[in-house]
């Protein structure tokens, strides 16, 4: 059997990264996570999102798919490369005035549980069942990642009930940098064919957002709608199954386990 990277096909980790509903918990936590406005102005002042949106949703989801099905050396380089970019990402948050560091471990403890947790809940609304263990054993698997990024054990939770406490309890703040953000995330440069169905990834992704999320942007939500938008996006999700094959980085992850 070759290496199979932090995880390997028995977890929980490669059976919810494997799956399209990735991308609704990706655009999720993106517009959660910046209601942390020092988090946020890290992306704002250090990032080319506005000019090359896709360019950066791409890195990110290399990233995500590196230390989930790359080989343990490969985790580890992606790791090495986020923390040097780390380094470099401080400044002045124009919004609060305080300072920032991206390697603050508040600041990656806010990203990883967010991320975790939308993934998680993209997953179990749109990709397909999961119980509450294994929803404590994605939480658990994905410390790995976080130590990657430098954070230690105990700073970041192991378990659904304790990231959801994390969680409930945060501070939100509507930076305008955040603003611009969520419009970006929301309507993206795009050719007018693609936009409906980036329209229905979008309210997919706000489906899932939290009241008071939704609330600090202003995005109004009816319910009601909910059971026609999970219906549209699962069946959109699974023609992607069918449709594409998996990621190439997936498929050489199999390959390397099966010997």
């Amino acid at each position: 059997m070759g290496d199979p990277g932090l995880f390997g096909p028995e977890s929980v980790t490669w059976r919810v990264l494997s799956d399209p509903a990735m991308l609704v918990g990706g655009l999720r936590a993106l517009l959660v996570q910046a209601l942390h406005p020092l988090a946020m102005a890290g992306v704002d002042q250090h990032s080319d999102y506005r000019v090359d949106p896709w360019g950066r949703l791409r890195r990110t989801s290399e990233y995500v798919l590196t230390t989930a099905f790359g080989d343990t050396a490969a985790a580890e380089a992606a790791g090495a490369r986020v923390r040097a970019v780390h380094e470099r990402v401080v400044g002045v948050d124009p919004h609060t005035g305080k300072p920032y560091r991206a390697g603050d471990p508040e600041l990656l403890a806010w990203v990883h549980n967010v991320e975790v947790h939308s993934i998680l809940t993209a997953y179990r609304r749109y990709g397909g069942w999961l119980n509450d263990g294994d929803a404590d054993r994605f939480v658990a698997e994905m410390t790995r990642v976080a130590a990657l990024v430098g954070l230690e054990p105990g700073q970041v939770p192991s378990d659904l009930a304790g990231l959801r406490a994390v969680l409930r309890a945060a501070p939100l703040d509507l930076s305008p940098a955040a603003r611009e953000g969520a419009r970006m995330i929301l309507a993206p440069p795009l050719p007018l064919a693609a936009r409906p169905l980036w329209a229905v990834v979008a309210a997919a992704a706000v489906s899932l957002l939290p009241r008071k999320v939704r609330a600090a942007y202003g995005l109004p939500w009816f319910p009601p709608a909910d059971p026609a938008v999970r219906l549209a996006v699962f069946g959109l999700l699974r023609a992607l199954n069918l449709a594409t094959p998996d990621p190439l980085i997936l498929r050489e992850a199999r390959a390397r386990v099966a010997g």
